[in-house]
C-alpha cells in the first residue's frame, strides 16, 4: 500500500482511506451489514487503514459497525471521526451546529464508546459553528488531546482564512472537505493552497462524485427511495442529464487508457498532490478493490490536462447541496 503523511511531520497513513458513511446511512438505510464488515476487513488486508467516520452517520450506528469491525484489530487501523452536526430523531432532514467545549467534551466520549476504543487517531469539527469563535473550539478539542482521548485535530468543510486561526491554536493536521472532477472549489477558495503552505493534509471525500463520476448511474430512478441523492440538485432532472454528457468524456478517456472511469477520476485526485488522501466510500469488497487498483494509474501531463478541461468553472449542473446546506460550508 502507498502511504502520505498525514500533515507535516504526522503519521504516515494509506494512500487513499475509506469512507464508511453509506455503509449505514444517507445512500440507503438496512444494508447489508455482513458486506460492509467484509469490506472493512478486506479494506484491512490491502493495507488500507484510515477508516473515516462521524457521530451523525446514522446517527451513532456508523461507529457502531465500525466498532465491531475492528475489534481486535485496533493496531491495524487510523481511525478518524467527527463531531459537530446535530440531527433530530424526530424530524431527520434537520440539522443543527455546535462547536460549544461542553458538546465537544460529551461527544468524544460517545464515539470512544461507540467505537469501542481509548484513543481516537484523528478528531474533524465536522461543520463550524458561526457561533462559537473557532479557537475556543479547538481549545477544546486540543484539551482532548491533552487528555490523551485523541492524538491529531481536524476540520471538515472550513474555510482557509478559519483553518488559519484555528492552527494557530492548535496543529491542525487535516481538513476534509469535498473534492473531485466535478466538485473542485478548494482549489478557487485557496483552501489547497493553504493546506500545502502549512503543511496540512487534505483528505477529498467524495471524489468520486457521490458514485456519479463511475459512470454506472444512468437515471435518477437508479437510487433507492431513501437515498439523498435524490433530493441532490445534481442528481435531478435536467442537472442529471447534463452532467452525465460530462461524464461520458470521463469514460471516453477512462476506455482509452483502459481503466474504468472512477479509476481515472480518483487517479486525478490523488494526481494533484501528494498531501492529498482521497477516502472513496464504498460498502462492497469489488468496489474497494477498484478504488485501490487506481494507485497504480499515472497519468500523462496531457491525460492530466484532458480530465481537467472536461471539468472548467461552473461546467457541473446544480449545486452539490440544497441551499440550506450550503450556507453551512467553507465558513
Amino acid at each position: 500500500m502507498h502511504t502520505r503523511p498525514l500533515g507535516k511531520n504526522g503519521p504516515l497513513v494509506s494512500a487513499i482511506g475509506l469512507g464508511c458513511m453509506g455503509m449505514t446511512d444517507f445512500y440507503t438505510t438496512g444494508g447489508d451489514t455482513r458486506e460492509a464488515v467484509a469490506t472493512l476487513h478486506r479494506a484491512l488486508e490491502l493495507g488500507i487503514n484510515l477508516l473515516d467516520t462521524a457521530d451523525m452517520y446514522g446517527p451513532h450506528t456508523n461507529e457502531a459497525l465500525i466498532g465491531h469491525a475492528i475489534r481486535g484489530k485496533r493496531d491495524q487501523v487510523f481511525l478518524a471521526s467527527k463531531f459537530g452536526i446535530l440531527r433530530d430523531p424526530a424530524n431527520p432532514a434537520a440539522r443543527g451546529i455546535s462547536g460549544r467545549p461542553e458538546y465537544i467534551r460529551a461527544s468524544i466520549e460517545g464515539s470512544l464508546k461507540r467505537l469501542g476504543v481509548e484513543t481516537l487517531d484523528l478528531y474533524y469539527q465536522h461543520r463550524m459553528d458561526p457561533n462559537v469563535p473557532i479557537e475556543e473550539t479547538v481549545g477544546a478539542m486540543a484539551q482532548l488531546v491533552q487528555a490523551g482521548k485523541v492524538r491529531y485535530l481536524g476540520l471538515s468543510e472550513a474555510s482557509a482564512a478559519t483553518l488559519e486561526r484555528a492552527h494557530k491554536v492548535h496543529p491542525i493536521s487535516a481538513l476534509q472537505s469535498e473534492f473531485s472532477l466535478w466538485s473542485r472549489e478548494p482549489q478557487d477558495n485557496a483552501c489547497l493552497a493553504t493546506c500545502e503552505r502549512l503543511g496540512i493534509a487534505f483528505v477529498p471525500y467524495s471524489p468520486l462524485g457521490r458514485g456519479f463520476l463511475t459512470g454506472a448511474l444512468k437515471s435518477p430512478d437508479d437510487f433507492a427511495q431513501d437515498d439523498f441523492r435524490r433530493s441532490n440538485p445534481r442528481f435531478q432532472g435536467e442537472n442529471f442529464a447534463k452532467n452525465l454528457l460530462l461524464v461520458e468524456q470521463v469514460q471516453a478517456l477512462a476506455s482509452a487508457k483502459g481503466v474504468t472511469a472512477g479509476q481515472l477520476a480518483l487517479a486525478w485526485v490523488l494526481a494533484q498532490g501528494d498531501y492529498l488522501i482521497p477516502i472513496p466510500g464504498t460498502k462492497q469488497r469489488k468496489y474497494l478493490e477498484e478504488n485501490v487498483a487506481a494507485l497504480e494509474i499515472k497519468l500523462s501531463a496531457e491525460e492530466s490536462a484532458g480530465l481537467t478541461a472536461i471539468f472548467p468553472a461552473n461546467a457541473v449542473s446544480g449545486m452539490r447541496y440544497a441551499e440550506e446546506s450550503m450556507k453551512q460550508l467553507n465558513r
